[in-house]
C-alpha cells in the first residue's frame, strides 16, 4: 500500500519543533564516497549511478535521478597527506565545463598547477531540487 504523509513540522525526541522546509531543502540530493585511483568505484552513495573516467585525476558522476536544473550546490573534498602549498591536492568542477543536470565533472588537481592526480579518498554532495 502506497501513501504519503503530510506534515508541516517535525517534532525532536527533545521537543523541538523543525519545520519540513528545512528537511526538503536543506538535504543533500545526492552523495558519494569514492575512490578514483585506477578505474574509479564508489564505496558507498545515495542518488548515484556512476563513474565515468575521462582521464588520470578528470572523472564525471552522474545521478540516479536528474535535477531539476544545473543551478545545485556542490561541495566536495579528496584526501591530502601533505602540508606543502604545491603538493596540496584539490577537487573541483573541471574548467570551461559547467555542471549538468544529470552529471558534473569534476577534477582532482596539486594546488598551484594544472597536474591532475587519481586520489583514492573523495567525496562530492549535492544540494539542490530534484526533477
Amino acid at each position: 500500500m502506497a501513501g504519503k504523509i503530510i506534515a508541516d513540522t517535525i517534532e525532536t525526541g527533545a521537543g523541538a519543533d523543525i519545520s519540513t522546509s528545512y528537511v526538503v531543502n536543506g538535504s543533500a540530493k545526492a552523495w558519494v564516497n569514492f575512490n578514483a585511483t585506477g578505474t574509479p568505484a564508489a564505496r558507498d552513495s545515495l542518488n548515484f549511478s556512476s563513474i565515468t573516467d575521462n582521464s588520470a585525476g578528470d572523472f564525471t558522476l552522474n545521478w540516479s535521478s536528474s535535477m531539476a536544473n544545473a543551478d545545485y550546490s556542490i561541495t566536495g573534498m579528496t584526501e591530502n597527506f601533505t602540508i606543502s602549498a604545491t603538493s596540496n591536492v584539490i577537487l573541483g568542477v573541471k574548467n570551461n565545463t559547467l555542471p549538468a543536470s544529470s552529471s558534473v565533472n569534476l577534477t582532482t588537481a596539486r594546488a598551484g598547477s594544472s597536474t591532475t592526480a587519481e586520489m583514492a579518498f573523495n567525496s562530492a554532495s549535492i544540494f539542490g531540487d530534484l526533477a
